[in-house]
């Protein structure tokens, strides 16, 4: 089972989109997904059209129960709209984990735990990540086989790039993996000077981890979400689309996988 996190130390460079996008690749290629959402916003449950305050079981109670039976984590995944395109929901609740829980052993590889007992019912699970650095980063990239890291083409974004990669340094100092990433350029508009020059530092000083493409501007993305459709079932040939199809082309190659 593939298991692609997506994470950056940054709100609002694309994370959810991402993830929303590659799902719908997936699910065109006939690959069944699961989704996790592990930010507190829980953007990516209400993409989906769930109300995270109305439901009554979520990630959260994977992370105060801890129980990894494949019963128990079944009752926590939800169906959407598109067959093939499962989710774990997010909710409010888990931005109080860094303190009830922070300081416990094992604390950070429960989520990895549940997506082992969860093996054979997905091909790919989709993980996406708050902006902050603590116990739900922590799970997240430790459960992935890759982690994307998006990162928004102007210069307040490079910033949060950097405490990704510090944070990699890190996770590395303390386990001892390697984590394998791709950084993936995103939002980028070639008319402006801002996004150009961004985008030529990003290669400059990332240039060995760096997808080879970006992800455009495109206002079908917006259109996606506000009819809770991701955008390569909405409209594939959209230019936001097809960058997104060539990434997951990439990922999947980096998996050792020809589609």
């Amino acid at each position: 089972m593939i298991v692609w996190t997506i994470a950056n130390q940054k709100g609002g460079v694309g994370k959810t989109t991402t993830c929303v996008s590659l799902a719908g690749w997936m699910k065109k290629s006939d690959m069944k997904v699961l989704l996790i959402d592990t930010d507190p916003h829980a953007s990516l449950t209400n993409y989906f059209g769930y109300d995270s305050d109305e439901l009554s079981h979520t990630l959260f109670n994977l992370f105060t129960e801890q129980k990894f039976d494949a019963e128990f984590l079944r009752e926590l995944v939800l169906k959407t709209d598109y067959d093939g395109i499962d989710i774990m929901p997010g909710s409010l609740a888990l931005s109080t984990l860094d303190r009830t829980l922070g300081n416990e052993d094992g604390i950070g590889n429960i989520l990895r735990k549940a997506l082992e007992t969860l093996s054979g019912d997905y091909d790919a699970v989709l993980i996406d990540c708050p902006p902050v650095l603590g116990v739900l980063m922590v799970n997240a990239i430790g459960a992935a086989s890759r982690v994307i890291v998006p990162c928004q083409t102007e210069f307040l974004a490079l910033k949060g790039l950097e405490r990704m990669m510090k944070t990699f340094d890190v996770m590395t100092a303390s386990t001892g993996r390697q984590f394998s990433y791709l950084i993936v350029p995103t939002m980028y508009d070639r008319r402006t000077r801002a996004s150009v020059q961004s985008l030529e530092s990003i290669r400059k000083d990332y240039s060995a981890s760096l997808w080879g493409n970006y992800i455009p501007i495109d206002t079908k993305f917006r259109d996606s979400s506000q009819q809770h459709v991701p955008l390569p079932l909405l409209d594939p040939e959209s230019r936001g689309s097809l960058a997104y199809h060539d990434l997951f082309v990439s990922m999947m190659k980096l998996e050792g996988i020809e589609l």
